[in-house]
């Protein structure tokens, strides 16, 4: 304890650090225990192990350092050549990825701010497209909330979801992006784009026994069919899902709605829940994609998940896909559909039917070229 203490002193009088080497099978120090203390500190931002792991060891250290704020650029030998360290550092360099955070909800977001956004039309719903891996070709689009506030600019859901939900206004939430989802819809239709939409639904919205007749009835007054929806609802939450919440499930699919489960393998639910509900789509977590490229156990999964979708008769699509890399090999391991960075960003609905013009000009001068 002597020595990780000592450490932890040493650091603070250095101060912050942009890029940290870490032995972590140095002896005499905790080096777990010191970099949980520095993260919480915020004195340390990326992370580079100097030591050999096996990838399995590297990814659970990922998992406990990132919700400190550090992120873990990746691993070296010490007795390798210089070159792996230097693209690690030309990673930090480039920002070429997203530190994951983990804001106190509670302290940053109030009911009463929630309820105003509300009234003063400050939430809005942007489109993120899923697309084919293959063809890059754009499939359906999923509907993502976003908090446009006065002061802090856009905010993302992970900020304020967990407060809308605590005020008990998860369904005017959904409705407000069903309104804004099917007109986009409609005229991304006008243009010649058919576009399924999905929306995200939580488990617990399932109680409410208006929520069905209320989209059916939003559905007749677009007349449009329910088959351009999909609900997506999270693993999480769908160990215990009683009769009526599977009655309210069963009856979105036989409106023609589909239904995907998100975050595939982020959660706990068993595979005898996902034979009982009637999905139609597997959403696979990007933690998966994250270590697609270097982690052979992610690999694993992704593959047993797309031989499950397969056998299931359910669609499987691979989330937080941001480079090309990622791409190939997902291709390569059967995955045809994804969603992520490579292909869009979340947009404002005017600003996605300008980029899917784009991308059909592409397509159509790459056609006449060819």
């Amino acid at each position: 304890m002597a020595d990780w203490v000592h450490a932890l002193a040493i650091i603070e009088q250095v101060g912050p650090m942009d890029i940290t080497l870490c032995d972590l099978r140095f002896e005499g120090v905790n080096n777990l225990e010191l970099l949980q203390s520095v993260g919480r500190s915020g004195l340390m931002g990326a992370i580079i192990i100097c030591s050999p792991l096996p990838a399995e060891v590297l990814r659970a250290v990922r998992q406990i350092v990132s919700p400190l704020g550090m992120v873990l650029l990746g691993d070296f030998n010490e007795y390798s050549p210089l070159r792996p360290l230097q693209a690690l550092l030309e990673k930090q360099k480039n920002n070429s990825f997203e530190v994951p955070v983990s804001p106190p909800v509670a302290a940053l977001v109030h009911e009463e701010d929630v309820r105003q956004a509300f009234a003063q039309r400050q939430l809005q719903t942007w489109f993120q497209p899923k697309f084919d891996l293959l063809t890059g070709e754009v499939c359906s689009i999923e509907a993502l909330a976003r908090w446009h506030h006065p002061f802090k600019g856009v905010m993302p859901p992970s900020v304020f979801i967990p407060a809308i939900e605590q005020c008990g206004l998860l369904d005017e939430l959904l409705f407000m992006q069903l309104e804004q989802g099917l007109n986009l819809q409609r005229q991304a239709s006008e243009q010649g784009f058919s576009l399924t939409v999905a929306f995200n639904l939580q488990v617990s919205q399932l109680a409410n026994p208006h929520l069905i007749p209320r989209i059916r009835m939003v559905l007749d007054v677009h007349d449009l069919p329910g088959s351009g929806l999909m609900f997506e609802l999270t693993e999480t939450g769908l160990l215990e899902v009683p009769s009526a919440s599977l009655e309210r499930l069963t009856l979105l699919r036989l409106m023609g709605c589909g239904l995907s489960i998100d975050d595939f393998g982020a959660g706990f639910s068993s595979l005898q829940r996902l034979c009982q509900l009637p999905f139609n789509e597997i959403k696979l977590d990007a933690g998966f994609v994250r270590g697609v490229m270097h982690e052979p156990r992610c690999r694993a999964v992704i593959s047993s998940t797309l031989a499950l979708g397969d056998a299931l008769g359910m669609a499987v699509v691979a989330e937080g896909i941001e480079t090309e890399e990622q791409r190939q090999l997902l291709l390569e391991l059967g995955c045809t559909h994804g969603q992520g960075y490579w292909c869009a960003r979340p947009m404002p609905g005017a600003d996605l039917l300008h980029w899917l013009n784009l991308q059909q000009t592409a397509s159509n001068r790459f056609s006449v070229t060819s």
